[in-house]
């Protein structure tokens, strides 16, 4: 199976560039992250029309008081069904389906200055959910907003801490430790980073750039669980570097379970 999963920045006027470019791939799964409710129905033709008949959206309108207001979605061939995951603080962030024998969990995580705690209590509600035991195989994706920094030796440093690695007090441990959640929290549970799995941890490649002065972050991930074989993983630079479709790079994946 193929999954695109892209944080495509909200936008409209690039939308149907964005489709094409999604559908070019050949998908059997799409995981979208920054769908607004003006972009929503628009995205559900498109990839409807791409063969993905099978369309999940978060509440993008579950808090009224948001903003701006971003959700993701879910399409696939194949039909999917809902799965509640407890704890989430902003529901339009995380939405995860059953697909066949396979659950898929599509996740934007809210950045490290949002009120009330809302990062941390996203990666707390997500480790517990997919620490709980599971027959089925299972799929994280999506814009963790995290780590800041990943070394050669698999130490991770999150937004909890300076760029000299130090914890910052006003942060704090807990926060350090769920931003790890889904990186590393998970390793004993079975999950593993499919990208630095088949890649290795000698390079950075961040899939979100500072548009100025160089230098980023890899916010955008695939965590599966050991009954997952992924063949292929790579981020699709050229549609946020040279077409300017988003702010962030799509990941492309190859699985079977």
């Amino acid at each position: 199976m193929i999954l695109v999963s892209w944080n495509v920045a909200g936008r409209l006027k690039r939308l149907a560039e964005q489709a094409y470019c999604v559908l070019a791939e050949s998908p059997d799964i799409v995981c979208l992250q920054e769908v607004t409710k003006a972009s929503a129905p628009l995205w559900r033709e498109a990839l409807r029309i791409g063969g993905l008949d099978h369309v999940a959206v978060a509440d993008i309108a579950a808090r009224p008081d948001a903003r701006r207001p971003l959700g993701v979605l879910t399409a696939a061939r194949e039909p999917i069904a809902e799965v509640p995951v407890p704890g989430v603080p902003w529901p339009e962030r995380v939405l995860s389906v059953r697909l066949g024998r396979s659950e898929i969990v599509n996740v934007h995580s809210p950045v490290s200055p949002s009120p009330g705690l809302a990062k941390v209590l996203t990666h707390e509600a997500l480790l517990a959910h997919l620490s709980s035991a599971a027959a089925e195989p299972r799929i994280v994706c999506g814009d963790f907003n995290t780590p800041r920094a990943e070394k050669p030796d698999r130490t991770i440093w999150t937004f909890a801490r300076t760029r000299h690695g130090k914890l910052r007090p006003e942060r704090g441990e807990r926060w350090d430790a769920a931003e790890l959640a889904l990186l590393r929290g998970l390793e004993e549970h079975g999950f593993r980073d499919a990208y630095r799995d088949l890649h290795g941890w000698d390079h950075k490649n961040p899939s979100w750039e500072w548009p100025q002065w160089g230098g980023g972050y890899r916010l955008d991930h695939l965590v599966v669980s050991d009954d997952v074989q992924v063949e292929r993983v790579e981020y699709r630079h050229d549609w946020r570097r040279e077409l300017r479709l988003s702010d962030h790079s799509a990941l492309v994946a190859e699985f079977s379970v």
